[in-house]
């Protein structure tokens, strides 16, 4: 993160729910600065690993949805979902009008959080997904009408803190989202996965073909995010020799019923998901 990022960071901060996803956060708003005094994490069954981070950090670790206290300049929501409903009445207290409520609550719209937040004005709703663990992730997000600039820099700058975030502005296009990057990374683990299963069925020994299918998913990966001005296309058009291997396997790939339209169908399919799921 930049300077200019890290001077966006709010003065106080309330994360309810520190699982993977909020433990992720946690721990990189920390490794970029953010005061331990300036965070408080609700989470009622903390992993032993946040217990520690916390400890080891000096960030105050409550166990109680009912200890409110005064409203933080932004409240992270960050639980399960499905929890939403049973934990709003415990965390009405911690948003007023001057609070900006960030969620990263799947399949829930910021008109959701609103209805169970009624002091609430300003809201974030964001789609992470999960190489945000490891700081790699991608984050669509979107603003409503009463987020402020400055809400917008620091809400950019802690989100920043597990990745790259797309801003979108339009809350309908998040379903589109999450078909492409938050249910995306299923789909190349589940391409691995195929690779590995191909090689074996090819002769290879099943460890051998395991190993070379995830490498070679790493190494295509690591090209593309080391070489921003190459297009996907071009990269593919670079290794495909005119009558060679790579050629023939694009004609199966690549054909009718190749990958284009399973991609495509797949895609659409997670969006109708998300929007059945946000009512």
């Amino acid at each position: 993160m930049t300077p200019s990022g890290a001077a966006s960071f709010p003065a106080s901060l309330v994360l309810v729910g520190a699982g993977k996803m909020g433990g992720a956060l946690l721990q990189g708003w920390l490794d970029l600065g953010l005061a331990a005094a300036q965070i408080r994490v609700v989470e009622p069954a903390p992993a032993a690993t946040i217990r520690a981070l916390c400890t080891a950090r000096g960030v105050r670790l409550d166990l109680d949805l009912g200890s409110s206290g005064t409203p933080p300049e932004v409240l992270i929501l960050a639980v399960k979902p499905q929890m939403l409903e049973a934990a709003a009445p415990q965390l009405v207290d911690l948003a007023n009008e001057a609070t900006l409520v960030i969620s990263i609550l799947a399949g829930k719209t910021m008109q959701n959080v609103l209805d169970r937040l009624p002091h609430a004005r300003a809201i974030v709703r964001a789609m992470p997904n999960l190489p945000a663990a490891i700081g790699r992730g991608m984050t669509g997000a979107v603003a409503n009408g009463a987020v402020t600039s400055a809400q917008r820099q620091s809400a950019d700058a802690l989100l920043s803190a597990a990745g790259a975030v797309e801003w979108l502005e339009d809350e309908a296009l998040i379903d589109a989202l999450t078909g492409v990057s938050g249910s995306g990374p299923a789909y190349v683990f589940y391409l691995a996965e195929c690779l590995a299963e191909a090689g074996e069925a090819a002769g290879l020994p099943r460890a051998t073909a395991e190993r070379l299918a995830r490498a070679t998913v790493e190494g295509a990966g690591a090209l593309l995010a080391q070489m921003p001005d190459q297009s996907p296309a071009a990269l593919r058009e670079s290794v495909t020799s005119p009558g060679g291997t790579t050629a023939a396997a694009l004609a199966i790939l690549m054909g009718a019923e190749g990958m284009k339209p399973i991609i495509e169908k797949a895609v659409l399919a997670a969006k109708k998901r998300a929007g059945e799921l946000s009512g």
